[in-house]
């Protein structure tokens, strides 16, 4: 009996221990403290962001330590929404412990105080009045009452004590400002996703990681419309609709129904002189059936549209599927002719040109291009490259680089050029390909060299001709050794710089001449090289007899023959061209949920409120001790506040000029 009974007590104590500690503001305050660093970290870190952006930022290392750790998505990490529960357990502790000795004080004018504790208090003060203990008391009250504190008689043995108080609702700031953080932590966890965690556990939602149509997306990854907080995000074209919000989780995504249809009527969007985007709204139709038609309103950036306690905000936008027809240039085949293709982005199809089958997929278009100039040094020059096509070209083996090809061609040094960039990986920056204008500032002049290049009788025609010459100047046109060996230089010289540019035919220089000789004869070779390409240029432009060959067609030649030898590192066998288009923009949306919201507001106005009380009515309270002898009173008055006790010394000094004046003037 007495093992259980001690058994119990320790226990009790135990419990005690635990629903205390709960209770400190040390606790709190560590608790305070680990959320504003979390938070600190939710704004510096772009939260919700696609894996792979974060895995090219940080590199794999520190990707999955964040990762682990829920840095991603900090407000919705399971440490952060335990610290925001355990935050208000504290909090609810603490006002239960504190609350009712709160509320008692709020209307305790402490009538049990004796005069050697007034005595001892800091304020205080004694002086004698000859006026009788009843007359001095109703003298005493009355100025405290008309200054604004409550007040209260008490008979201390032949002595009576006036208590007196102000401000006593300085104590209900303490409770608000707690039930305050308490309410907004509520609120919180109410438009936290840890609903959605659980449900994930459970096994009841998946994660979709796989680009899907709507339509094909399971209803495992997809949520029904209920009173859950989310905030995610939809693109619709113009005159399309959608009833769904798209939610990024982690790696993937989660489908939200919607409760009503969102149709976009139109997107606006306003450019400054130079171009860029200077403000874009959306007209929007929401079709209900709660509705008796449908409701119309236009969105703008930080103007949304609050339906059924949905936040329909303008956060983006972006192409809707355009229609572009492209013109490929096959830049390795001699057979091959220009064709014309219709698609639209987001389109995709399998390509066959000559005996590369290739996936386009296009990407992205944009009508205007403001970006720095990419032959300039200085990164604040920047210009309109006007209309451009993003498109990825995939191998079957699923390796893909990524290009942009510009509409018009680009003046640079005076001249003017087709540019085209590629790179291999959203992390690097484009190499770009300049292709020479032709005189009619279109690519007709480039692709037919180009097409000469690879022509087999044309090569062997100048290789002939460039052999009649050079042996002819040195005299031995009968040794016909050297003369087919010369004729097979000058053909393989082209055909390697068609196939690898100048990069394979110095690796065929190097591979070939003894070392002694490399740097006598390395120059030779390229200067045939040059002249080879130049008489299959030149033999092309149907000079007449007397004609000469002018500055710009030199010109013309030199950049062709750079934009031919960066071909074999371009990746692409066909150049695509955008000669027309029909945009379609749209809109991106964000859609937002969040029942815990007037909950945060309740919280928000009971932390004003409390701190109002706290700060601004303080509490203070008077004491006057009145004794009678001989007819006449002696008063003992002291005075204590809860803030500013240095401002308190002038205000007790005033209260007391005021006791005395009328304790002394009363009849």
């Amino acid at each position: 009996m007495s093992q259980n009974q001690d058994s119990s007590v320790s226990h009790r104590s135990f419990a005690w221990r635990v629903f205390h500690f709960l209770g400190t503001m040390e606790l709190a305050i560590t608790l305070l403290i680990t959320l504003a660093i979390a938070s600190v970290i939710g704004t510096v870190l772009q939260q919700n962001q696609p894996y792979p952006d974060y895995l090219i930022k940080f590199g794999p290392y520190w990707f999955d330590v964040f990762e682990k750790l829920g840095l991603y998505d900090v407000y919705s990490a399971i440490w952060f929404l335990a610290i925001l529960a355990l935050l208000v357990i504290s909090t609810s502790v603490c006002v239960f412990r504190h609350a009712p000795s709160m509320f008692k004080d709020m209307f305790n004018l402490r009538t049990n105080v004796q005069l050697k504790s007034l005595r001892s208090m800091h304020h205080r003060s004694e002086w004698e009045v000859p006026q009788l203990q009843a007359q001095t008391v109703e003298s005493l009250q009355s100025t405290l009452s008309s200054n604004g504190y409550r007040t209260r008689i008490t008979d201390k043995n032949g002595s009576i004590l006036v208590s007196a108080m102000r401000g006593g609702m300085n104590r209900l700031g303490y409770i608000l400002t707690h039930v305050a953080i308490i309410v907004i932590c509520v609120g919180g966890l109410f438009d936290s996703n840890l609903p959605l965690k659980l449900a994930e556990w459970q096994g009841r939602i998946h994660v979709e990681t796989r680009n899907l149509p709507l339509p094909q997306i399971p209803k495992e990854s997809r949520l029904p419309v209920g009173p859950q907080a989310f905030r995610g995000s939809v693109s619709i074209p113009e005159g399309r609709a959608a009833s769904v919000a798209y939610l990024a989780m982690r790696d993937g995504y989660l489908v939200q129904n919607l409760p009503f249809t969102i149709e976009v009527k139109e997107f606006r969007i306003e450019h400054y002189p130079t171009g860029q985007p200077k403000s874009f709204e959306s007209d929007l139709v929401i079709h209900d059936p709660d509705l008796k038609k449908p409701l119309e309103a236009t969105i703008a950036v930080n103007h949304p549209l609050i339906y059924k306690g949905y936040a329909i905000y303008q956060a983006s936008f972006g192409d809707g599927g355009s229609e572009l027809t492209l013109k490929a240039w096959p830049l390795f085949s001699e057979k091959g002719e220009p064709v014309s293709l219709q698609t639209k982005v987001f389109d995709t199809q399998q390509m066959l040109w000559g005996d590369k089958e290739m996936q386009l997929e296009i990407t992205d278009f944009r009508p205007f291009n403001i970006n720095p100039d990419p032959t300039e040094d200085n990164p604040q020059n920047v210009r309109n490259f006007g209309p451009s096509v993003g498109f990825k070209l995939r191998a079957p083996t699923g390796e893909a680089l990524e290009y942009q090809n510009y509409m018009n061609p680009v003046e640079r040094d005076g001249r003017y050029f087709y540019l085209s960039g590629v790179r291999s990986s959203p992390a690097e920056e484009f190499a770009y390909l300049y292709i020479p204008a032709d005189d009619n500032d279109g690519l007709e002049g480039f692709y037919h060299f180009l097409k000469r290049l690879h022509d087999e009788t044309v090569v062997k025609q100048a290789a002939e001709e460039m052999k009649q010459a050079t042996l002819a100047s040195l005299k031995t046109t009968d040794d016909d050794v050297l003369a087919q060996s010369l004729q097979k230089t000058l053909e393989t010289l082209v055909e390697m710089f068609n196939r690898g540019g100048f990069g394979e035919v110095s690796d065929f220089i190097e591979k070939t001449l003894p070392e002694s000789e490399r740097d006598a004869l390395a120059p030779a070779y390229l200067a045939m090289l040059r002249e080879m390409l130049g008489r299959i240029y030149f033999s092309g432009l149907d000079l007449q007899q007397n004609e000469t060959v002018n500055q710009s067609q030199i010109l013309f030649l030199q950049d062709a023959i750079d934009a031919i030898g960066s071909l074999p590192r371009y990746g692409s066998p066909v150049f695509l061209q955008l000669t027309d288009y029909h945009q379609i923009q749209s809109t991106g949306l964000q859609i937002a949920h969040a029942p815990g919201k007037s909950i945060v507001y309740l919280g928000c106005a009971f932390l004003i409120a409390g701190v109002f009380l706290l700060f601004y009515l303080p509490q203070r309270r008077f004491w006057a001790w009145v004794t009678e002898k001989e007819g006449k009173s002696q008063i003992y008055l002291a005075g204590m506040t809860n803030r500013n006790p240095r401002e308190f010394d002038s205000y007790f000094e005033d209260i007391k000029a005021k006791l005395q004046s009328e304790s002394r003037n009363s009849d």
